[in-house]
């Protein structure tokens, strides 16, 4: 009994064949870990808090040609200190509405009012914490990052950023610990019955 030879059939195992065998199974080389230099972990942090709008709230702002601007040497300094208190006695507080200063470093609302921290690494602003207290007043909104401290208040949004990785967590830190520091003792929040 004679065997026929299939043409296309050996044509494609042969093309089969030849292609298993040029396959190669070299490892997929590992890229190496580089470890950021502390001026990349700086400018990912810096990125971070202009994305994340920190400046809104915690930078001083004063009127320019295309509305409020930062002012340079008073950056996320907060509230500053020697800026008069207003008085709020508006009903629409007491309905749950919230009033905002020109350069929202300061908003009262139902829950009083509140003043936007200094994140400078001055001592009247972050500048004697600890990355871990950082962390905690971002990640769990307590008040200096202290176990036992008040909740942050509103309009601070905290609550946003209790997913922050850590390396972004660290880069956030380090950004703010290598501005200049402006001394500013902002004031303590001011409970509604005393508005």
């Amino acid at each position: 009994m004679k065997t026929k030879i299939n043409l296309p059939n050996l044509f494609f195992i042969t093309l089969l064949t030849l292609s298993f065998l040029s396959c190669k199974t070299e490892p997929t080389p590992v890229a190496e870990s580089i470890e950021p230099t502390v001026e990349d972990v700086i400018a990912h942090g810096e990125y971070l808090v202009e994305i994340m709008g920190c400046h809104d709230c915690h930078s001083p702002k004063r009127m320019g040609e295309n509305g409020p601007e930062i002012i340079p040497e008073l950056m996320l300094s907060g509230y500053p200190s020697d800026r008069p208190i207003m008085k709020f006695d508006n009903p629409l507080l007491k309905e749950g509405f919230a009033i905002f200063y020109p350069d929202l470093t300061a908003a009262a609302g139902p829950w009083g009012m509140s003043f936007t921290g200094n994140l400078t690494p001055d001592d009247t602003g972050t500048g004697n914490w600890s990355e871990e207290q950082f962390k905690r007043a971002l990640t769990q909104g307590k008040s200096k990052g202290l176990e036992n401290g008040r909740t942050l208040l509103p309009p601070m949004p905290w609550f946003n950023f209790t997913n922050l990785k850590d390396e972004d967590l660290h880069a956030i830190y380090t950004y703010l610990q290598s501005i200049n520091p402006v001394e500013n003792v902002v004031p303590a929040p001011i409970p509604p019955e005393n508005m």
